[in-house]
């Protein structure tokens, strides 16, 4: 289960140090942006030995390597690779070959360092025009993509409009990335919300990102984590009708009918594979019934 995800700076020690007790379900540690050309090796170097030595808590790991069109992107896999990362984030994702190539050298180093083929997943971050045009055949490229990530910081100066607390300018791109997604099977997650002390706008965001279909959403800064989590959790409302909408449809099916009223509603098939994905998630974290 993956509702947040935290960026943490790869050449942040003290950062790194904490990333399993900062609450997120996954953290990032980021060779791209954070870091700049003259501490790319440092950075490979301290990410590597975070992984190897701390606690992370059991949060997934996330490596953001550097993009293919830079001399970095190899060399970040040599470094991380060997330590088993669950998810390489593959920045300004453009086109379905950028994706296999990574895919190519990863199998190439799994083969070379006797490493359980197709562990490792690749998350390709969507952040120009291009990127979004090509959603659906980046999603669906190769199979180790578990999910799309849209990066609206990059998307609108490569749009060429101003970035807002509102979103509307990147609205579009977050229906394109959710339609890809789901069509191609994979999770998809959303931007950032980047004002870092504005505690109303990321519940705002966050609530917006759910309702457009979101998997869940990012963050930079560990303020923001907990508001995530509980937004993209079930409340207990819903795991309650969703326990009901199971035993209505299996009583229902006892009966020889194919759907159901349950609260003046009919009960059909795409709701209960909502109930269904309500309860499994419930159950991933912890909430039984009985606490409902």
């Amino acid at each position: 289960m993956r509702r947040s995800m935290l960026f943490l700076p790869g050449n942040n020690p003290n950062m790194l140090i904490n990333a399993g007790c900062l609450g997120a379900d996954a953290v990032i540690f980021d060779l791209e942006d954070a870091v700049s050309p003259a501490e790319k090796d440092a950075a490979r170097l301290l990410v590597r030995n975070t992984m190897r030595y701390m606690d992370l808590g059991g949060c997934e790991i996330v490596v953001r390597i550097n993009s293919v069109d830079t001399d970095f992107w190899c060399k970040d896999l040599d470094t991380i690779i060997p330590c088993k990362p669950d998810v390489i984030l593959l920045p300004k994702s453009a086109e379905p070959a950028d994706i296999r190539l990574v895919d190519e050298y990863i199998s190439a180093l799994e083969e070379k360092l006797e490493l359980e083929k197709g562990n490792v997943k690749i998350m390709p971050l969507i952040e120009t025009a291009m990127g979004v045009e090509n959603a659906f055949a980046i999603a669906s490229s190769c199979e180790r993509v578990c999910a799309l990530f849209l990066g609206a910081e990059d998307l609108t100066a490569d749009l060429q409009c101003k970035r807002t607390k509102a979103g509307r300018e990147i609205e579009y791109a977050r229906q394109r990335l959710v339609v890809a997604a789901r069509a191609a099977g994979v999770d998809v997650y959303d931007t950032p919300f980047t004002d870092v002390n504005d505690d109303e706008g990321i519940v705002v965001d966050a609530q917006l990102a759910k309702a457009f279909g979101f998997t869940g959403k990012a963050s930079i800064s560990p303020r923001h984590v907990d508001v995530i989590n509980d937004v993209f959790s079930p409340t207990l409302a819903e795991i309650e009708y969703a326990y009901e909408v199971v035993e209505a449809i299996r009583v229902a099916k006892e009966m020889g009918k194919g759907a159901v009223s349950l609260r003046g509603k009919m009960i059909d098939a795409p709701i209960v594979a909502r109930a269904e994905r309500t309860i499994a998630m419930a159950k991933a974290l912890g909430l039984d019934r009985t606490e409902v």
